[in-house]
Order: C-alpha cells, then structure tokens, then sequence
C-alpha cells in the first residue's frame, strides 16, 4: 500500500474506471485524515481513499451502518453513497461520500460554546440508543477503562514531560468508578477536533466513524473536554440530561487517554516522525488543561 502514490491522475483514473458519471466533476485534495486520504470531488461528494491496512475495513463498515444510522442525527455526517472495488488499479475498497461543509475543529476553535454544547448534547441523545447485537466491537473503545489501563501507562510515559501529573489522578479516579451497567449504544467512538467540523464558531458536521462500534456511552461523553471550549462542559451535561456521577467520571479518563494521544501524536510532528500532526498537539494540550479545571 505504501508503494501506491495516491495522486490525482489515480484517483481520476479510479472514477472512469468505476463510476465513470462522476469522472468529469472537480476534483482537489484535503489536508487531514489519518486512515484515509481525502479528496474533494465537485461540490457535494467526497472520495477516500485508504492509507493504512486497517483502513479498508472501517470504510466498509462507514459504508455498511452510516445510511442505518444518519437519518435519526441532527448533524450532517458523511453518508458513504457509493464504494469502489478493489482493482489492478488500486487493491483496497474505497468509497465516496457526502461532503460535509465546514472546517476541520483541530483548526478552527468553536468560539460559541454553548451553542455548540447544546448541539452535541442533541447529536449524542439522537445517536446513543441500544444497538443491536450485530453492532460491531472495538477493543479500544466502549469498554471498560480499566482494560485500558497499559494503554494509558504507555500514552502517559510518552508525553510525561510536557503534561502533568495530575492526568495520572484522574485517570485513576475514572478507573476506579462504577462501570456502564446498561446495554451496549451505539458510539462515534473518535470525537476529537479533527473529526468535527466548525462553521460561524459552532459545531456544523460530525465526521470520521471509522471507529463506531458499541459499548458505554461514556466514550463519546469525553467531547466534552475534547471538543468544547472552557466553561461549556456543564451546559453539555446538562442538555444531554442523562449522564450521572459516575459517567462524568468515566468520561473525564476517556478524555486524558485521548488527550495524551493527541499530544503525541503533536510530538511525533515535532520529532519529523510518521504520522505526526501540527494541529493535534496543542488541541490535546488544551483538552487536558480543561478536564484538569474541571470537577
């Protein structure tokens, strides 16, 4: 995969071959993704393509739950419309999907927080209901923390340096909660700033589920911190008005686990490594200092 330069003349080659009525519409790339490269196509459509091995399975699983789920959310989501085979072209599947107007949340700050704690709230009432059994799992996702609890060691030991060590205490209070008792709902699974986009400081569009699966609600309660500015952490509780003590808690050590992901993922970028990203550091930067303010 790595040997496949996925540039323009591929990706227009990829179209005639097998959705040749879309060939002839703009076509430009986007800065971001993580699994996927991104490219815009027309005004309305979106290709991506996979970069990693573990890429093609979570676009067929996009393209397999999103058109069950979009319809009952009050955000825009990028619906896969069509999937493209693998070919001599191009071994792995890829899809197109909607495109979702805004601008990524790693690089634009939501500025009206309590507006966008109202939305989100909505966006997690609509989306958290039981999910049924064939829902897929996530070993790093929905479960309980305490699985989690050498994956935090090693995101915590990576970053020691630049975040404090009162992580370490939250972390241990979230563990240390009474766990999710209910049945599995369903989740986004990965609400960190870049996969949200922004339009007029709010949130405008939810992107990226290459992560949903089901389990404890919690998970996704972490947006929060993640996502929201300082000070409109309350107010989401309050809207989404079903999450107790306990889940806060939780939600709070799912915070710091993705935060200090974010963080080194910022510190590979400095570093020059594979797979670092600017904008990533500094979000999870203020991610941590906001769950570290709040109570």
């Amino acid at each position: 995969m790595a040997a496949i330069e996925i540039d323009e003349s591929l990706v227009r080659s990829l179209l005639h071959e097998q959705h040749p009525d879309l060939a002839g519409l703009g076509l430009r790339p986007v800065a971001g993704g993580w699994d996927n490269q991104l490219w815009r196509l027309g005004d309305e459509l979106a290709v991506r393509l996979p970069r990693t091995q573990r890429a093609p399975g979570l676009l067929r699983k996009e393209h397999h739950w999103l058109p069950v789920l979009a319809p009952r959310l009050p955000l825009p989501v990028p619906t896969p419309l069509r999937i493209g085979e693998p070919s001599a072209l191009f071994p792995k599947a890829w899809t197109i999907a909607a495109w979702i107007p805004g601008e990524p949340g790693d690089r634009v700050s939501i500025t009206q927080g309590h507006h966008a704690a109202d939305i989100l709230a909505g966006f997690l009432r609509a989306l958290h209901l039981d999910a049924p059994a064939e829902a897929p799992a996530n070993p790093m996702r929905g479960v309980p923390l305490r699985t989690l609890t050498h994956h935090f060691d090693k995101q915590f030991q990576a970053v020691a340096s630049r975040v404090s060590g009162d992580v370490r205490d939250v972390w241990d209070e979230a563990v240390s909660a009474p766990g999710w008792e209910g049945p599995p709902v369903w989740l986004h699974g990965d609400l960190h700033p870049a996969n949200v986009v922004v339009t007029d400081g709010t949130l405008s569009g939810v992107i990226d589920f290459g992560d949903l699966c089901a389990g404890d609600p919690a998970t996704d309660l972490a947006a929060a911190w993640l996502l929201l500015p300082a000070g409109a952490a309350s107010q989401f509780f309050d809207a989404y008005a079903d999450a107790d003590a306990s889940m806060i808690q939780r939600a709070r050590g799912w915070a710091v686990l993705q935060s200090l992901s974010l963080v080194g993922i910022g510190q590979a970028w400095e570093r020059g490594l594979p797979g670092g990203k600017q904008t990533w550091g500094p979000a999870g930067q203020a991610a941590l200092d906001r769950v570290l303010a709040s109570s």
